[in-house]
């Protein structure tokens, strides 16, 4: 392992020991990771008995890339790297039959979620206000990254949780009864398992005989139980992390797991990788001066051996008009002026609706940008249906997919009918699919209505036995077209032209369904189940993503950004209320949002620009504003103030030329 250091090749070399990486930002824990599984499979562990676990499929096929290039394909047969949700979802597929659902879970989006439960709402199981749907919707997945139960989150109840204490409780077994579970329990559930079922926990330890864990400081306390209970008493796991870069406390992450390894696992060794590959000395003193402000259980310093760079610019200006045109011009000027490519620029911020003003600025000067975090692929209404039906044919207990696609298109099954039918399902606590078959909905729907309902369902099934006998894929351009699909969006698109592009989305779809179907080497083709299953985790959009931010400026928040990396980051909003954000100062998580700040400057590779306004518009007032506290904490001797330090002539003369040229280019 020549290319790696020295503290990089003892945590590659570690493996009786359980072992905490201490990796700070850009100290190459990813090699240390993929070099790691090279190391145990050349030492005799086979590659199907490794596990690696990251929190964003990017990362994922970005650590599989690395190891396929350290390791022929018989040498990593059966290695997995996945999500922590993939693995769970693989878990509850293999031992569905243990926790009682049938074969073909269905997953439920947040989409799903708050319709579920705005449906038990409405059919009155608990005193709920129906315009708190997302505050109940995060609840119940704070209960389950938590660790706790229905039964428990009753039992501990307040006034104030009570009501939504008898909800959550509705909504697990609603979902049970659709033979469906949420994102939360793909990782909840597994750990419920292995609780209650020793023999089944000791057969995945059997099948897992190496764990390495990816952004340990970003687990809840779910995440860090499962890790506990794969790895046993020996802790043969290497788990990589570092609590500078936890930002995640609002969705459940816990830092606090990096020390409580301490407590779980004596044996633990700890290494500190500091050696940074990314970042210029100057911005790494000052990450280094504003992060030591935070109270540390582990201590580390980064460093580079890249040079120590030019001082970090703060810039003032007197509103955020004038902050996006600033930042623009600073862009244009820089990349005439160093000769570099857009993609190079980064504009990072603390909350999305900053990104609008800018985005006005880069379309006037005609540069083109890319925003993360734009629609996502799966919230095309044309991609639910084709999922919906997907989904229904795979699991008829589905209400979510059988409401989403029972008049879509068209079948004179209106709103009256499915309220009444979903009146009689919950009466007789059965799905609607399996609700349209008995004998006593005719006495609460007119004959009609009936007939068209069994019709639906009667070619639900025989489609769906069809799909099963031939497993193929191909099917799916059949159905749709029996269904009249295409026609259906032509009728029901604004334009032509916005009907087209639905239509190319529901070819992208299945063309990536059928693309997911076909086996890999030595295995057979995946069912309809499988693939719709892999789906529901996986991020087209972000594949797109990937293709479209070449040679774009980037604009993101900073959470967005963390894993990130780009030569010139421009970090703007550094003001009171909104880095630190008003909530955290208001709820006293100053640390938190002091991390989110240490995050954003250490992406920066060669400059890193800071921005704050003196005044800005709020709900249609004009306020003045305070720099952020955050600045006061960096080493003034390694910034360079712009409204204490005027730009001189020259500089302005320069500014004038790039500028010129930026319009030429335009023009021609």
């Amino acid at each position: 392992m020549p290319k790696l250091n020295p503290q990089q090749q003892a945590a590659v070399k570690i493996t009786e020991h359980p072992l905490l990486v201490l990796a700070g930002a850009g100290s190459g824990k990813t090699r240390v990771i993929t070099e790691k599984i090279a190391y145990l499979v050349n030492k005799g562990l086979a590659a199907r008995h490794i596990a690696a676990l990251t929190f964003t499929n990017k990362a994922a096929r970005e650590m599989k890339s690395r190891v396929e290039k350290l390791l022929d394909s018989q040498q990593s047969r059966g290695l997995r790297v996945s999500t922590f949700h993939s693995l769970g979802l693989d878990i509850l597929r293999r031992e569905h039959k243990i926790l009682e659902y049938k074969s073909g879970i269905t997953l439920f989006d947040e989409s799903d979620k708050k319709t579920l439960l705005k449906n038990l709402i409405n059919q009155g199981v608990a005193s709920c206000d129906i315009d708190e749907i997302d505050n109940y919707s995060t609840q119940i997945g704070s209960w389950k990254n938590a660790l706790i139960t229905p039964e428990q989150a009753s039992n501990h109840a307040d006034i104030l949780t009570i009501d939504v204490a008898s909800l959550y409780h509705a909504y697990n077994h609603n979902l049970k009864a659709y033979n469906a579970v949420d994102f939360d329990d793909l990782i909840l559930l597994p750990v419920l398992l292995f609780k209650q079922f020793t023999e089944i926990l000791e057969k995945w330890r059997n099948k897992i005989r190496y764990l390495l864990v990816d952004e340990y400081q970003d687990t809840n306390i779910t995440q860090y139980e499962l890790v506990r209970l794969l790895a046993g008493n020996l802790g043969r796991f290497t788990v990589v992390g570092d609590d500078d870069q936890s930002i995640y406390a609002w969705r459940g992450a816990q830092p606090e797991n990096l020390s409580q390894l301490q407590q779980d696992y004596p044996r633990l060794k700890v290494i500190k990788l500091e050696q940074n590959y990314r970042s210029m000395g100057r911005i790494l003193k000052v990450a280094n001066h504003l992060i030591a402000n935070n109270p540390h259980e582990f201590e580390k310093r980064l460093w580079s051996k890249l040079g120590y760079g030019d001082e970090l610019k703060v810039l003032t200006h007197k509103d955020e008009l004038t902050e996006a045109q600033q930042v623009v011009s600073e862009i244009i000027h820089h990349k005439f002026h160093q000769g570099g490519q857009y993609h190079d620029y980064a504009i990072l911020y603390r909350g999305n609706h900053q990104s609008r003003l800018f985005e006005h600025c880069l379309r006037e000067n005609n540069i083109p940008y890319f925003i993360s975090g734009s629609t996502s692929f799966f919230s095309y209404s044309e991609v639910k249906d084709v999922m919906g039906y997907l989904r229904l044919f795979i699991n008829q207990d589905d209400d979510a997919a059988f409401l989403r696609v029972v008049n879509t298109p068209r079948r004179e099954i209106g709103p009256t009918t499915l309220e009444k039918l979903g009146v009689y399902a919950n009466e007789r606590q059965i799905s609607l699919f399996s609700a349209c078959f008995e004998l006593g909905l005719s006495q609460k729907l007119p004959e009609k209505a009936v007939v068209r309902l069994n019709k639906f369902c009667k070619w639900v099934l025989s489609t769906a036995e069809s799909i099963k006998r031939s497993n193929n894929l191909t099917m799916i351009n059949t159905i749709l077209n029996d269904i009249g699909y295409e026609q259906w969006l032509k009728e029901n698109s604004k334009t032509p032209e916005a009907a087209k592009r639905q239509q190319k989305n529901v070819t992208d779809l299945v063309d990536w369904l059928k693309r997911m179907g076909k086996p890999n080497d030595g295995e057979a083709e995946k069912s309809l189940s499988e693939v719709v299953a892999k789906v529901m985790l996986l991020d087209i959009l972000e594949r797109q993503e990937e293709d479209k931010s070449n040679e774009q400026v980037s604009l993101m928040t900073l959470h967005a950004a963390k894993g990130l990396e780009f030569p010139h980051v421009f970090l703007i909003g550094m003001e009171e209320n909104l880095l630190p954000h008003q909530n955290s100062i208001d709820t006293n998580n100053i640390e938190e949002e002091r991390r989110l700040a240490y995050v954003g400057i250490t992406r920066a590779q060669r400059s890193c620009t800071f921005s704050y306004c003196t005044h800005r518009k709020r709900y249609g007032e004009v306020l003045e504003t305070k720099p952020s506290r955050f600045l006061d904490e960096l080493p003034k001797e390694d910034l360079e103030w712009t409204a204490k330090n005027p730009i001189n002539p020259e500089k302005v003369k320069q500014r004038g030329k790039a500028s010129l040229a930026h319009i030429k280019t335009m023009l021609s």
